[in-house]
């Protein structure tokens, strides 16, 4: 498998620091409002990323943050006459809701910046102790031409730089040994939400936050570091710089970044008057849509959304859905007697488009061309299946379909049909004890984690496999 690395602007094989094993970071939300489809899009995307390694076996170790304190939340609550904590925790719980609506896994750990300042402290004590950061008044700052690699991820040349960077202006700014240097910490303005550190009450810095962050829950080193384009400079460079300097180590091995999101070939923005929050496309279209529209272009090339582009999209998922719908029809009337012959080969046949699907995942997550397979899957299925086709070849190539499409986070089955469908739930308890007998045990377990993400528990007892709903 190969990633497209920002860091060395090349692709390369994907080789994890621990066999069999994968930590993933992924900037998460700033929560002072709803997420809006520019958010939606690295949470898509590296879902995607995530359920692939895991459908390759790996056991993905899956950190995304939500940052808490930030001058807009700040501002957000005073305009309200409410606390930052509140305005933050309110958004947290709608961005859940929004996740779930778009079928973003849970990450391992959601960690919280509010939750992890002692940790933020240490490292910025660390960083002053090895020469890297200095107080002025209150105000830390990282000494940036210190750190002799920093531009390495950006490609920026730091005599070319300016001081750009998301921090707010504080007391003490005019003390910068360099304007190129960040605040780690800064003091607190009246009203503020603040924390008591050797230098000053205060809060941390931004780019602080997930480098923090990254360190408690992954380690020191990692594997993958994702986010969009936007955050390549200033921020994920200064958590490379700060990272390495306390560290000693390389941060992150391979960087991912999704490339831009732009509403009718212009850049969203309140102004324009074409900004969208994911609750506003929710009245118009089931997340499912916006999750397929998201994924039917490559993460780094530019995507426009457009009301056609989304009715495209709706298409396409729903010629998915139909495909699957015939399946479930032909599962319910196939005939009993066995795979015929002819059968034996089609399924065989239907591995090609496994084969087209699983490439084009392997090339830098591709999501583009992985659909394309899908549907060339569909338009075979749709062909195959007939009044004469028997239930187990309905029941293989419905397998297939599954399989795809939930590594995609696609979902082709309705929770409720699946409540109603107990002899659905019987086959595939058939299917599986066969497989058993067979000793395809990794498709007994396949079928075993199928029904448990569709909310079915197994057990196993003398008088043969009992189900019940979790």
């Amino acid at each position: 498998m190969k990633i497209y690395n920002t860091l060395t602007r090349t692709k390369e094989e994907f080789v994890p620091l621990k066999e069999g094993e994968v930590s993933m970071y992924v900037c998460g939300p700033t929560v002072y409002n709803l997420i809006h489809i520019g958010n939606a899009r690295p949470m898509i995307v590296f879902d995607t990323f995530r359920r692939y390694l895991e459908y390759k076996g790996y056991k993905v170790n899956y950190v995304s943050n939500f940052t808490d304190v930030d001058d807009k939340i700040i501002a957000t609550a005073i305009a309200e006459g409410t606390t930052a904590e509140e305005i933050s925790q309110k958004y947290i719980a709608e961005c859940k809701k929004d996740m779930e609506g778009m079928n973003i896994m849970p990450a391992t750990v959601h960690p919280q910046a509010t939750e992890e300042i002692d940790g933020m402290i240490s490292l910025i004590e660390t960083l002053i102790e090895k020469g890297y950061a200095y107080d002025k008044d209150g105000t830390v700052y990282f000494r940036t031409r210190k750190f002799e690699e920093y531009g390495k991820l950006s490609k920026k040349n730091i005599d070319d730089l300016e001081a750009g960077h998301r921090d707010i202006k504080v007391v003490g700014e005019e003390s910068k040994e360099d304007p190129l240097d960040f605040v780690l910490w800064k003091p607190k303005k009246e009203g503020e939400p603040s924390w008591q550190a050797p230098w000053s009450d205060g809060r941390p810095g931004w780019h602080t936050e997930c480098s923090v962050m990254a360190k408690k829950y992954l380690g020191d080193e990692i594997d993958i570091h994702a986010g969009g384009e936007d955050l390549i400079f200033p921020h994920h460079e200064n958590e490379i710089a700060q990272s390495e300097c306390a560290n000693g180590v390389q941060f992150a091995k391979y960087w991912m970044h999704n490339a831009f999101l732009n509403i009718n070939n212009k850049k969203m923005s309140k102004s324009e008057g074409n900004f969208f929050t994911v609750r506003d496309i929710s009245e118009k279209y089931d997340l499912q849509v916006l999750r397929f529209f998201m994924l039917s272009a490559h993460y780094r090339s530019p995507l426009n959304f457009s009301d056609e582009l989304m009715e495209a999209a709706k298409n396409g998922l729903d010629r998915i859905l139909t495909a699957a719908e015939k399946l479930r029809d032909a599962i319910a009337a196939g005939n009993d007697n066995g795979l015929t012959d002819d059968e034996r080969i089609d399924i065989n046949e239907a591995g090609k488009f496994v084969e087209k699907f699983e490439e084009a995942m392997d090339d830098d997550n591709n999501t583009a061309n992985a659909i394309s397979a899908v549907f060339e899957l569909v338009k075979y299925s749709n062909s195959k299946i007939d009044e004469n086709s028997s239930k187990d070849f309905a029941i293989a190539l419905y397998e297939i379909l599954l399989r795809l499409t939930d590594v995609l986070g696609i979902i082709v089955e309705k929770e409720e049909e699946l409540q109603g469908d107990e002899e659905y739930i019987k086959e595939m308890i058939a299917k599986r004890a066969e497989a058993k007998k067979n000793k395809d045990f990794a498709l007994a377990d396949q079928i075993r984690d199928e029904l448990d993400a569709k909310g079915i528990e197994l057990e196993d007892t003398r008088e043969g496999t009992k189900w019940n709903r979790k």
